[in-house]
């Protein structure tokens, strides 16, 4: 591909953007401040008396300045966005609406109780649609994404092993597990021991059994899992765990292949979390919001974190102390967060679940297991898949398919943003050499999958037919080029310093 240069470095309408710090200059402001007389010799005193280094921008730089940077980011309002294990989903623009709404928006966590009576039940009615949908006697709301359901999983369980005398030592993780899993296990004082996958990309579960023993406390499962796949032996396998007196997380990231379909209780699972910013469709990337409310049988659910809301004939009231009513009235973990949770998620998927209801959110999940599988369909001749399907809501890939053509998978990757995609996930799950996992979710169209598969499959033909060195040099359509990653994520340059430091700043 020839390298097109212009004499303003903009590439069309894609402006090159200098840092903020760089376009400023001294004097220039976009707000008119009121001289102000300093009276109080104190404050006259403690008046600065030099520049400290911030930009100065008239009004219309500073706008031009971030509209050009919020069009540099990709979006799943701008097209596809394939990451697996993500659940990238289109988020309804009715959503935002009742979000926005002045009894949500303008209310305080520290109001009186009475006066946020509506805030309180949608709380309430979205734990029972939560509770309803996985098939859980007991839920948790206040945490805060994922990771930090896990973290409140793991504590409710270790709580609960504690109270019976023996709090135990080690969590089994399988090899296909997210990252966050064993790092969970990890933080709450447990031995991580790994349990390997079948050829067939599940839990294997012979290797499984020869694991438990009076030292488990408990396994943490994803299902489906990060290779796309259901776990056939779940039902197995959970009650192999109880006979050892362990129990059963279950990482629910990846509800969305399930909802409607299958209630996870029923499974035998004793406590999983729910990403509220995946499975029902708030706004998702960019470190949040997120919400990560943990469901758990009854059992756990006396140890489970405070504050939760309870319905009285009063109305409704946050629990907030050890009150001695309720199921979560003694041993409780106390509190995990400062308030209840992420309210502005919560009416998110509230409208998200309400505006659906129980027959649209199946009709959700069979959309996204649909979709991937037809992925699959159409690129197994072009790409390569380790396991065999069916897959549920992602499908992955490994790179076979790019042996002999020096391409990897990093470098097919990159060649995917030239094509106006964001890529796949990569290298993940480890378990898969090269791999690249892709989640479509049910928000694409036959139209918008079919693109996206020809795309590929280009791409695959070029890699095949000798094209290495655009993979190589790829992408250059980008405002940034290549970067070195693994520079990047151990020399990283986290602030920017100017060539010279004015006086102020010395």
């Amino acid at each position: 591909m020839t390298e097109i240069t212009t004499h303003s470095g903009h590439r069309g309408l894609d402006m090159a953007e200098p840092l903020i710090f760089e376009q400023g200059a001294s004097g220039r402001s976009g707000v008119d401040w009121p001289e102000v007389e300093l009276r109080n010799s104190r404050i006259g005193a403690a008046a600065r008396k030099r520049s400290i280094g911030l930009p100065g921008l008239s009004e219309p730089e500073a706008v031009r300045h971030y509209v050009r940077l919020s069009q540099k980011n990709y979006a799943i309002d701008l097209g596809l966005y394939p990451l697996g294990s993500c659940t990238m989903k289109h988020n309804p623009r009715l959503n935002e609406k009742v979000a926005r709404l002045p009894g949500f928006a303008d209310i305080h966590p520290l109001q009186p109780m009475s006066t946020v009576q509506g805030a309180l039940e949608m709380i309430d009615t979205l734990a029972s649609w939560l509770k309803g949908l996985t098939g859980f006697d007991s839920i948790a709301m206040s945490p805060a994404a994922g990771a930090h359901g896990e973290l409140c999983g793991l504590m409710t369980i270790r709580a609960a092993l504690e109270a019976m005398g023996n709090a135990r030592e080690r969590v089994l993780v399988p090899d296909s597990a997210h990252g966050t899993n064993p790092a969970t296990a990890a933080l709450c004082g447990y031995r991580i021991d790994a349990v390997p996958s079948n050829e067939r990309g599940r839990i294997d579960k012979a290797a499984l059994l020869e694991k438990l023993g009076p030292d488990v406390a408990a396994i943490m499962l994803t299902n489906p899992n990060t290779c796309g796949l259901f776990e056939e032996d779940i039902v197995e396998i959970a009650e192999a765990v109880h006979a050892a007196g362990a129990y059963f997380y279950c990482d629910g990231a990846n509800f969305n292949a399930l909802v409607g379909k299958v209630r996870p209780g029923d499974l035998g699972i004793d406590a999983m979390h729910l990403n509220l910013h995946k499975t029902f469709s708030t706004p998702h990337g960019g470190g949040g919001p997120g919400a990560g409310p943990v469901v758990m049988t009854a059992e756990l659910g006396r140890f489970a974190p405070l504050p939760h809301v309870i319905k009285s004939d009063d109305g409704y009231t946050i629990v907030e102390h050890n009150a001695g009513e309720g199921d979560r009235a003694t041993n409780h973990l106390g509190r995990m967060r400062s308030f209840h949770g992420q309210a502005g998620v919560f009416v998110r998927a509230l409208t998200y679940i309400l505006s659906h209801g129980s027959d649209g959110l199946r009709k959700i999940s069979e959309d996204a297991v649909l979709n991937a599988n037809y992925i699959a369909a159409r690129l197994k001749d072009d790409l390569s898949v380790p396991y065999p399907g069916p897959y549920m809501h992602e499908v992955l890939f490994d790179d076979t398919f790019l042996n002999g053509t020096d391409v990897t998978t990093l470098d097919f990757a990159k060649a995917m943003i030239d094509e106006g995609y964001h890529p796949a996930t990569i290298y993940f799950p480890l378990v898969v050499h090269g791999a690249l996992l892709t989640e479509p979710t049910e928000s694409e169209s036959k139209q918008s999958l079919d693109q996206f598969i020809e795309t590929l499959k280009a791409l695959a033909a070029d890699a095949k037919s000798g094209k290495a060195e655009m993979f190589k040099n790829a992408p250059v359509l980008t405002p940034v080029r290549r970067l070195d990653e693994t520079r990047a994520a151990r020399q990283p340059v986290l602030r920017w310093r100017p060539a010279a430091l004015p006086e102020a700043a010395e």
